[in-house]
């Protein structure tokens, strides 16, 4: 995949930069370490400038993320809510702890944002639920922004540093990935055994009675 990226690079500069990163957002398997590495080798190698391969990477991504916030705002939690009560078991969320994390993200949503720019594999992701809660767009912009040119700034500047052995960056979060996904994974199977008796179907939006 790496020989394109780089011919798209050599050929466009910051234009191919930013829309291949735009893409990276929007269809994650596009790699963002691979990338940005490239995009920094060019710079080290004087051919682009390290200032300005940052700028059209984290504007390329910026791009995607306000799409996927867009759209997820658009689309509102609440009419999620029928589905959340129907399969809230599958999902591993009731919709009290939907409410219950809305307030959460009112307050923390900020660094939550910001953090989750810095994390490969979630990275892509984390404008759905600033989109759903409906974060502010302005708190949104800002968070995604400085996480977002973080996370470039140190892939653009391991692939200034390594030169033509840009993919050892992969090495390191390659594994860093994997270990993130792994972690998801084996918390969707604990809050699925945790919500193993939550009600399904018709019976999760009767009233327990045995609370009255």
């Amino acid at each position: 995949m790496s020989d394109w990226i780089v011919r798209l690079i050599e050929q466009s500069g910051y234009l191919g930069v930013a829309f291949l990163m735009f893409l990276e957002t929007v269809f994650p398997p596009i790699p963002s370490e691979v990338i940005m590495s490239v995009a920094g080798v060019a710079a080290g190698q004087g051919k682009l400038s390290y200032a300005l391969v940052v700028a059209a990477g984290t504007a390329g991504a910026m791009l995607g993320n306000i799409l996927w916030y867009l759209a997820a705002r658009a689309l509102g939690i609440q009419r999620l809510e029928p589905i959340i009560r129907r399969w809230g078991r599958w999902i591993t969320m009731s919709w009290t702890e939907v409410e219950r994390a809305q307030r959460w993200f009112d307050e923390h949503g900020t660094f939550f944002v910001f953090l989750g720019r810095l994390l490969p594999t979630v990275r892509s992701l984390v404008s759905v639920p600033a989109g759903l809660l409906k974060m502010s767009f302005r708190r949104f912009m800002l968070a995604s922004t400085f996480g977002t040119a973080a996370w470039t700034a140190i892939l653009a500047g391991a692939g200034f540093k390594l030169g033509e052995n840009y993919r050892d960056v992969d090495k390191v979060i390659g594994p860093a990935a994997n270990a993130v996904l792994v972690v998801l994974v084996v918390g969707y199977v604990y809050r699925l055994w945790t919500h193993r008796n939550m009600p399904v179907g018709d019976d999760a939006t009767k009233p327990d009675l045995t609370s009255l």
